[in-house]
């Protein structure tokens, strides 16, 4: 009997954090659509806005919580009143508001940032809280820069809030400063010091300025967290926050090491990351994790080899499953001839060996050259290649090799090489790859051949 998986609230900052990245503003009907979109995800939380920073973030932050229903849907607010009243104002009208709070803790931003000490800073948190919870009964509190604050202060800050009503605390990396050991050890010590702490969620919030976003997110749900919160394709303040998909798909794909659950829809992942990256006009980059480009793209020879003969020997996940359509092989000068044949198969040509080793030595040269060898070049070498050399222009340099001129000299009556065949498409498995009719020995010889040499 295996046991129960802990749930994990996933709470998504994009529309707030996110949208603080440079150059990735978003307008009120663009924040509507991706929060519609967001919805569809499954996240548990949309942070909608920062309700005080404009009248358009207000507007957005209402326009939101009136429309889009099955989700909490926090504003962002500082620890005071003004802020507390106009976050209520545009979130009242939601089925589920959330008031989060926040006030910074660490002595740095006490000293050069508030100017306070840490009793007014305490005593200004407790009637923050105390507000906030007179209006909205779920209630969010985070001690900035709380991986910088002297633990000891941080304990009895967030003590003093639990008391005076917080839901939620949660547990800001505002800088990226910590690393994971440190960071589920902070989770840790929370637990076991902040009286209260059973009756509320500890939730995380990293960002990426070390790179450690997501492990540090991970450590702290492992050491007893139970929200995370994330924004899609990681964007965020300077270097992003933890990327929502990274963190969910360790989950999925490593549930032996971390046996939670969320209630993200996989198949709409990748739709979110592309209608994020349509609304800011910021691209992903394309090695991202899960929703770059090349997440499921292969060039290498080897690679390409065995993800034809089955995808799990260099995937370890669909792409289907976070709503790509279907990984890709790049032809460049690291493909082999297995993925070159199946290219040329798909575009409706079949070759014998001996043909598609001529191809494949010009396909190499022409690789060196341009990089990435799309459709219409590859179309273009094999009417070079295979019909009179008057009837296409030379795409690169014929390979001089005494098999080669041979070739064009007649020979008493031997026949002129057999033309290449149009190919009629076979049954195919994923990948487009041909679903073979029997087994052959001297196929299966090639394949290996192919592996050995690096294909």
């Amino acid at each position: 009997m295996t046991a129960e998986r802990a749930r994990i609230t996933v709470f998504d900052t994009t529309l707030r954090d996110g949208e603080q990245s440079p150059g990735c503003s978003m307008n009120r009907p663009e924040k509507l659509r991706l929060a519609h979109q967001l919805d569809r995800l499954g996240v548990d939380v949309i942070e909608a806005g920062f309700p005080i920073a404009s009248d358009g973030d207000f507007e957005a932050v209402k326009a939101i919580a009136s429309v889009v229903r099955r989700p909490i849907i926090a504003g962002l607010a500082r620890a005071c009143a003004p802020d507390i009243e106009r976050a209520w104002e545009a979130l009242k009208n939601a089925a589920h508001p959330r008031i989060h709070v926040f006030l910074a803790t660490s002595d740095i931003h006490l000293q050069y940032k508030l100017r306070i000490t840490r009793e007014q800073c305490l005593a200004q948190a407790r009637e923050a809280i105390r507000l906030a919870k007179s209006l909205c009964a779920d209630v969010e509190f985070s001690p900035e820069d709380a991986t910088r604050t002297d633990p000891d202060f941080l304990c009895s800050v967030l003590e003093a809030v639990v008391e005076a009503g917080a839901t939620t605390l949660n547990i800001p990396d505002t800088v990226g400063y910590t690393v994971p050991t440190e960071f589920g050890a902070l989770i840790t010590t929370i637990r076991q010091r902040v009286k209260g702490i059973e009756n509320v969620v500890i939730s995380a919030h990293c960002h990426n300025d070390l790179g450690m976003a997501v492990a540090n997110a991970l450590a702290a749900v492992a050491a007893g967290a139970r929200q995370v919160e994330c924004t899609i394709n990681g964007i965020g303040e300077r270097a992003g926050n933890a990327s929502l998909e990274e963190i969910v798909m360790a989950m999925r794909v490593r549930p032996d090491k971390f046996a939670y659950e969320t209630g993200i829809v996989g198949e709409q992942i990748f739709p979110a990351s592309q209608m994020l990256s349509e609304i800011t006009g910021v691209p992903v980059q394309p090695n991202k994790a899960i929703t770059g480009r090349n997440a499921f793209a292969h060039e290498a020879g080897i690679h390409q080899d065995g993800v034809l003969k089955n995808p799990l020997t260099y995937e370890i996940m669909t792409p289907q499953s976070v709503g790509v359509p279907d990984s890709r092989l790049v032809l460049g000068k690291h493909s082999g001839r297995h993925a070159l044949g199946i290219r040329c198969e798909q575009l409706g040509y079949q070759f014998d060996r001996h043909a598609l080793d001529d191809i494949y030595r010009r396909f190499v040269r022409l690789a060196d050259k341009i990089k990435k060898v799309e459709d219409h070049h590859l179309l273009e070498l094999i009417r070079d290649t295979h019909k009179p050399r008057g009837s296409a222009t030379p795409l690169i340099d014929p390979i001089p090799s005494a098999k080669a001129s041979s070739a064009n000299t007649p020979v008493g009556n031997m026949p002129p090489p057999e033309p290449s065949k149009p190919f009629q498409p076979p049954q195919t498995q994923a990948f487009g790859v041909p679903v073979p009719a029997h087994s052959d020995p001297q196929h299966e010889q090639t394949q290996q051949e192919d592996y050995l040499w690096g294909v």
